[in-house]
C-alpha cells in the first residue's frame, strides 16, 4: 500500500509525496527520484525486490508536477532540500536515493548536499551536466531529444515554442525498450499520462534545470555512488555514465550493452541489492 501526504516546507509550498512502508525489522528507506516527464510515485516493478530486500520507497512529484506545487527556475540542487524536508517530516534520519533518467542528477544532488544522511545513490540512464569538460554531451542522442534539449539551452521562451508542437518520438527507445515498454515496465503509463496531460510546464522547468548550472559538482558526491547505463541508450547516451563514472571519485560504472533507456531497469533489482549491502556498512 502507498500513503500519500502532502508536506508543506519552509517557504509556504507544498510536496506530495509518497510512502510504501515497511514490514520489515530494519527497513532500508530508498528515495526515488522521477523522470522527465513522470509524477512521482515509487516504482511498481522493483516493489517484489523491495520487499524481499526490507526495503521502503519513499518518493516525491518534483515542483510543478502532479500534487506539488511549481517553482520555475528550480535547479537541480534544490531535490537535496526537498528530500530533506520529506525525511524530515516522517521522520527518517538516513536514506539511500535511487534516480532514473533526469531524476540521476537529482539523486546525485542528494549525495553532493546531504552527505552526513545519504547511504548510497544509485542512478539509472542518467544525464551527465550540460557542458561537462571533455564530452560531447549531444552525441548519440536520438533526433527528437537533441532538438528538446538545444530549445531549452535557447532558455524558457524557445523550450515553451518547441513544446507546443512536440511529438512523440518512438524512436528514442530502442527495440529492446519498446519490449520493456510491453511488458514489466509498461507501468510507465501510470507515471507519464498524469504528467503529460497537466501541460508541459513542469516538463519545461525540468529540462531548463539539466542545462543550467546543477548547483553542485558531482565529483562533490560522498557516498558511494552505482551508475547503471545502456550501451544502446538513445535517450541519455552512455557516454554520460562513463563521464560520471570518471568525475565521481565514489562511483562505479555497470554498463549494459544490448540495453537501452528503458530496458536497463531491468538490471535495478540488483542495484537495489547492492544499496543494501552498502547500508550495512554506513
Amino acid at each position: 500500500m502507498v500513503i500519500e501526504t502532502d508536506v508543506k516546507l519552509a517557504d509556504g509550498r507544498t510536496l506530495h509525496a509518497y510512502d510504501t512502508g515497511s514490514d520489515a525489522a530494519d527497513p532500508l528507506t530508498v528515495f526515488w527520484h522521477h523522470g522527465t516527464p513522470n509524477i512521482g510515485a515509487p516504482p511498481v516493478p522493483l516493489f517484489p525486490a523491495a520487499a524481499r530486500l526490507g526495503i521502503r520507497w519513499v518518493s516525491f512529484d518534483r515542483p510543478g508536477y502532479g500534487g506539488s506545487a511549481p517553482f520555475p527556475g528550480r535547479d537541480v540542487a534544490s531535490a537535496a532540500s526537498c528530500v530533506s524536508a520529506v525525511a524530515d517530516a516522517l521522520g527518517i534520519d538516513r536514506f539511500a536515493v535511487m534516480g532514473h533518467s533526469g531524476g540521476g542528477p537529482h539523486a546525485l544532488a542528494c549525495g553532493a548536499l546531504l552527505p552526513e544522511r545519504v547511504l548510497g545513490v544509485v542512478s539509472v540512464a542518467g544525464l551527465a551536466p550540460f557542458g561537462a569538460d571533455g564530452l560531447d554531451w549531444f552525441a548519440g542522442m536520438s533526433a527528437s531529444g537533441v532538438a528538446a534539449l538545444r530549445a531549452a539551452a535557447e532558455g524558457r521562451a524557445a523550450k515553451q515554442r518547441y513544446e507546443a508542437s512536440a511529438e512523440f518520438d518512438p524512436a528514442m527507445f530502442t527495440p529492446a525498450d519498446h519490449a520493456a515498454l510491453a511488458a514489466g515496465w509498461s507501468w510507465f503509463e501510470d507515471v507519464v499520462g498524469p504528467a503529460v496531460e497537466a501541460g508541459p510546464d513542469a516538463l519545461i522547468d525540468d529540462d531548463l534545470a539539466y542545462v543550467a548550472p546543477w548547483g553542485f559538482d558531482p565529483a562533490l558526491v560522498v557516498p558511494p555512488v552505482l551508475l547503471l547505463h545502456g550501451g544502446q541508450d538513445r535517450v541519455v547516451p552512455s557516454s554520460h555514465g562513463r563521464w560520471l563514472a570518471r568525475r565521481c571519485l565514489s562511483a562505479q560504472l555497470r554498463l549494459d550493452p544490448g540495453d537501452g533507456h528503458i530496458s536497463v531497469l531491468d538490471s535495478a533489482p540488483a542495484a537495489l541489492e547492492w544499496l543494501r549491502a552498502r547500508a550495512g556498512q554506513g
